[in-house]
């Protein structure tokens, strides 16, 4: 071992000799631990909040919709369906057409107002499929299968097997005596959770087929969904699309579609700068305070090695070693802790939220090896950065005025 990591290594053990900590060292590495785990929780949080959030949406929605202005409805959607495919150039993952109005399902003396959606069975095997909790996706062809959200089944207290009764304007015209609502009776096949309340109390699925003729549409579609094969193209086929679609057809990614979603989740990496600055702030306060003091409390010593024939270059590299090992201490702590505390909140929930709110039921984090990695070694590099400072007025101690120091 080198002379200078020696005497460092001595230096951060007990004034007594033991193999323990002094309390300056603890305390400065407990600083420093919370400090680097604070910042990767805190990173870690936001990213696994638009990870998950993401993940929801796009399981919930298509990559790229495209519907109708004022939610018009497209005529000729065979025609238009092949014209989209080629301007897509087999970009897409999968392709469908899709039908939603706004409806009122009863059961009992309860009633609401939802969004019902027509689906075809190769869509709804793609992504409603992967969100189903209870029962089986059976959307057969014309039949009167419906597929309700696990909020929206709670609030009606129904289960799989029971029967709801719909109400759905004709001609998206008021009730008249001469334009009678639309009634007719669906059972529960299945029901979804999508980790989002607000799209489980409101969306409602059925067959494609089944919804034309409870619509009563011809060749009429609401709009199509898209899902892209490699969705970092997702931009380039919407800008694609965008341009050779004119009105009346309205194209839109799923962060168009949620954007207030997704601009709470950026209004919420706003701090996260003023966070690392004030924690990287904390952490070379603390480095140098416990540097300086151990440099205050080895002054006598300071003069001893001095006057032994020890080199200014050499008591810098003691004070250095000293600062970056109780760096590296307290990082490699803070990484463990982090680790340990996001597993936890990951595996068990302990930190829940009300969906109303943020979306989702509990805190999602990120175990992201990268954040990890980024932030241990921007705190290492910073560790040696301010170690330098008070490693280098140590240096400038005088032996005789060293050896006199009580």
């Amino acid at each position: 071992m080198k002379f200078p990591l020696l005497i460092a290594s001595r230096y951060i053990s007990s004034d007594k000799g033991s193999k323990f900590l002094s309390l300056i060292s603890v305390i400065t590495i407990s600083g420093i631990a919370l400090g680097v785990a604070v910042l990767i929780i805190a990173i870690s949080i936001l990213d696994g909040f638009e990870k998950q959030i993401a993940k929801n949406i796009i399981n919930f929605n298509a990559h790229i919709n495209i519907s109708g202005y004022s939610g018009k409805s497209l005529k000729d959607f065979d025609l238009i369906s092949e014209k989209i495919k080629n301007k897509l150039e087999g970009a897409y993952e999968s392709f469908s057409p899709y039908i939603s109005k706004k409806i009122i399902i009863s059961k009992k003396n309860l009633a609401e107002g939802i969004i019902l959606n027509g689906i075809d069975t190769s869509y709804a095997n793609f992504t409603l499929n992967k969100i189903i909790t209870d029962g089986k996706l059976n959307l057969a062809d014309n039949s009167f299968g419906i597929v309700i959200g696990k909020k929206l089944a709670e609030k009606f207290g129904a289960n799989v097997g029971d029967n709801l009764v719909t109400f759905a304007l004709s001609n998206d015209q008021p009730p008249s005596l001469t334009n009678m609502p639309i009634v007719e009776q669906f059972k529960i096949t299945a029901i979804y959770e999508s980790g989002m309340a607000e799209y489980d109390d409101i969306h409602a699925y059925i067959n494609f087929s089944t919804a034309k003729n409870f619509f009563e549409l011809d060749n009429e579609v609401t709009g199509y969904n898209i899902n892209i094969a490699n969705t970092e193209k997702i931009d380039s086929v919407k800008k694609v699309l965008n341009q050779s679609l004119n009105y009346p057809f309205y194209v839109r990614s799923y962060r168009d579609i949620n954007r207030h979603i997704f601009t709470w989740l950026e209004l919420q990496q706003k701090p996260i700068p003023i966070v690392l600055g004030l924690i990287i702030i904390v952490a070379i306060f603390n480095i140098v305070g416990a540097v300086l003091m151990l440099v205050v409390q080895k002054t006598n010593a300071i003069g001893i090695l001095r006057s032994m024939g020890t080199n200014n270059r050499q008591i810098m590299q003691i004070f250095i070693y000293q600062g970056v090992a109780l760096a590296l201490a307290g990082i490699i702590i803070g990484n463990l802790l982090a680790f340990t505390l996001s597993w936890l909140q990951n595996t068990y929930n302990i930190i829940t939220l009300p969906e109303q709110i943020y979306y989702l039921s509990s805190v999602p984090i990120s175990i992201n090896a990268e954040t990890y990695v980024i932030i241990s070694f921007l705190g290492l590099f910073l560790s040696f950065i301010i170690s330098v400072i008070p490693s280098y007025i140590a240096s400038r101690i005088q032996p005789i005025t060293a050896i006199k120091f009580d």
